[in-house]
């Protein structure tokens, strides 16, 4: 059986360090976690690539130039533009970005964008992320994102956690017939991941691996330095998704 794909999403070198040593084959880069994850800086950059590549660990970085919806106004879409070149420049081995509006995949910008990065470097690796789940129907999402040249799609199935729309995966991956890679992600953890893989068909699957950072200072939150959600990859959750995927 060939191995199943581990992607770990971090936004720290605390995070990669995690990752790696928890057994992950590719770290999604990200800054800010708390949101979504958003473009991460240069001096992450730099320091989880040279990390990743010491370790042969592949890394994709997030492209989205703010939180909230993915509805992006010409001058978003250049910024994301910009920030996509210069991670090309940095070394990462694949970008990840969405584009959506009017609860429909955002062609215009998606193909814009797609072109920017393929001019940068031809074989870069491109995902679209879970911007799908914003649509009314994720299957619609396969054959446009084929057709414009992504390679893989991170998707819930449109539901808050993977599990709950493993049925719909399963619809996207039969419907991607091999052409594109379809791979689950959101609230998978060591105790569900290989049913959901073998719900799925997914030969590669996608999780955060956190737990929650507790601040002791109550003043670090009430002067609004920490929000909600703050959480860090933690090593042993990595290593128990790998246990649990290779069992």
């Amino acid at each position: 059986m060939p191995r199943t794909t581990l992607e770990i999403c971090i936004d720290s070198v605390a995070g990669a360090e995690a990752a790696i040593a928890g057994g992950a084959d590719r770290i999604e880069l990200c800054g800010a976690l708390s949101v979504g994850g958003l473009t991460p800086s240069a001096g992450l950059v730099a320091e989880v690539v040279r990390l990743a590549r010491q370790a042969s660990v592949r890394v994709h970085a997030m492209v989205r130039p703010r939180a909230g919806d993915f509805a992006y106004d010409p001058a978003e879409v250049s910024t994301a533009m910009s920030e996509g070149k210069a991670l090309v420049l940095a070394g990462v081995d694949g970008l990840v970005f969405g584009a959506v509006r009017d609860g429909n995949l955002d062609r215009d910008v998606l193909a814009q964008w797609v072109g920017a990065m393929r001019s940068a470097r031809a074989d870069i690796d491109l995902t679209l992320h879970r911007a799908v789940d914003l649509l009314a129907d994720p299957v619609a999402a396969v054959a446009p994102a084929i057709a414009l040249g992504f390679g893989r799609i991170l998707t819930s199935g449109g539901a808050v956690r993977a599990v709950e729309g493993a049925d719909v995966i399963r619809v996207m991956h039969e419907r991607a017939a091999g052409r594109i890679v379809v791979m689950p992600g959101s609230g998978v953890r060591p105790d569900n991941v290989a049913a959901l893989l073998a719900e799925t068909g997914a030969g590669e699957v996608h999780a955060s691996a956190s737990v929650t950072v507790v601040q002791d200072d109550p003043r670090v939150v009430a002067l609004g330095f920490a929000g909600p959600g703050l959480v860090r990859t933690d090593r042993a959750t990595v290593r128990a998704l790998r246990d649990a995927i290779d069992a």
